[in-house]
């Protein structure tokens, strides 16, 4: 039984994934991203779960830390985000006048918050902000948060989901210090990797040409600027495929080069929610 590491407090929506991901592993909160990343970076055996991006609001902002700690991504998890208006027994919608929860949580329950005249106040995290009103006991507080907030905090859930869209839902990727890739067969692959690109005109687009020659679907490429600078940057790719897949292979080393730091960072089976 290992350990699984994830960013906030129990009743998180990290909590959540982790549990759906490895319910018998022993699950435990850290302050912050970077306290999950060192983590696992001195713990060979242990993992993270760790938001990357939402549907809706994009992404959460883990790439620098991706960069840095240079992890191995064993799988992605989709978790299906329901937002729930947490309060004290007893209380009711009309009691409600100040909430409280993550900017994105807000953020995504915009139109319920309006509709029913609502302060809003931003915190950390969603499950934090659902402990925050358990402790303070007061009638007019609420929090926005998971069920498992709830049953965690002792809290009434008074309205199920609130959120402004429904079929919400972030990806968290599984990530370690040890090595582990799967064997190459029929089934859906993603092979994820970074790269910094030799520093010359049109580089990125010559560097993409061997991706387009061999077929090969980039299904996420993004650029974030390298530590104190604004003229170096580095790219985080996702692809549709197993390295080990010769057109996979092609592309990746047309791409070699043209960069100055190339790093894999994981391959791994596509989430079958992709296929949706």
């Amino acid at each position: 039984m290992g350990k699984i590491y994830f960013q906030g407090t129990y009743g998180a929506y990290s909590h959540l994934a982790s549990l759906a991901i490895d319910p018998k592993a022993e699950i435990v909160p850290c302050k912050t991203f970077d306290e999950c990343f060192l983590k696992a970076s001195s713990e060979k055996d242990s993992k993270i779960v760790i938001p990357e991006s939402n549907r809706i609001t994009g992404n959460i902002g883990i790439e620098y830390l991706i960069f840095k700690y240079r992890l191995n991504i064993y799988s992605e998890y989709f978790q299906k985000i329901e937002h729930n208006l947490l309060g004290h027994r007893g209380a009711n919608l009309k009691d409600i006048k100040n909430i409280f929860s993550h900017a994105q949580a807000l953020s995504q329950c915009s139109n319920f918050i309006k509709k029913n005249g609502m302060v809003e106040h931003v915190r950390a995290d969603t499950a934090g902000s659902a402990e925050m009103v358990s402790k303070n006991k007061k009638k007019d507080e609420a929090a926005i948060a998971s069920i498992l907030s709830a049953k965690t905090y002792g809290l009434e859930v008074i309205q199920k989901n609130i959120e402004n869209e429904p079929g919400n839902l972030t990806r968290f990727l599984v990530m370690g210090k040890n090595l582990i890739q799967p064997e190459f067969g029929k089934k859906n692959y993603i092979t994820s990797f970074l790269f910094k690109l030799k520093s010359k005109p049109a580089a990125l687009y010559q560097s993409l040409g061997g991706f387009a020659i061999n077929g090969v679907n980039l299904t996420k490429l993004q650029s974030y600027p390298e530590k104190n600078t604004f003229d170096s940057f580095f790219f985080l790719c996702d692809l549709d495929g197993h390295i080990e897949d010769p057109k996979v292979q092609k592309s990746l080393e047309e791409l070699g080069l043209h960069c100055q730091d190339f790093h894999v960072l994981g391959v791994f089976e596509a989430d079958p929610v992709r296929e949706k």
